[in-house]
């Protein structure tokens, strides 16, 4: 091997190394921000929970957690939503099981009903 030829694959292989190390600091720098977001989401989950002991009564309180387990989006939207209502007077505290039944029938009344016919 040459000079010319050596000094040419140190200069690639320099230049791979750097592409593989900006690519590493790319990947945790993304991984870090994942982290960030899923510890600020975990942080406004546990508010809203908390927030949940105040506004529910015991069985709208379970009733919530086993909606939790079905559909989590639709069970954060609602205690969202309850905190949002709470935080303006526009519902008397604590909700029981009954009302919260209606605001859930409230906030799935887009949800399309099937039904099957047998011929």
């Amino acid at each position: 091997m040459s000079i010319s030829e050596d000094s040419e694959l140190a200069n690639l292989r320099a230049q791979r190394m750097a592409q593989l190390q900006s690519q590493l600091e790319e990947q945790a720098s993304a991984q870090a921000d994942a982290e960030i977001e899923a510890e600020a989401n975990a942080k406004a989950l546990e508010a809203l929970d908390g927030a949940m002991k105040n506004i529910l009564t015991p069985e709208a309180r379970s009733r919530i957690a086993n909606l939790n387990l079905v559909n989590s989006e639709l069970a954060t939207r609602v205690k969202s939503h309850l905190v949002t209502l709470a935080g303006d007077d526009r519902i008397a505290t604590p909700v029981n099981d009954i009302q919260l039944k209606r605001i859930l029938a409230g906030l799935q009344e887009n949800r399309r009903e099937t039904t099957i016919r047998r011929i």
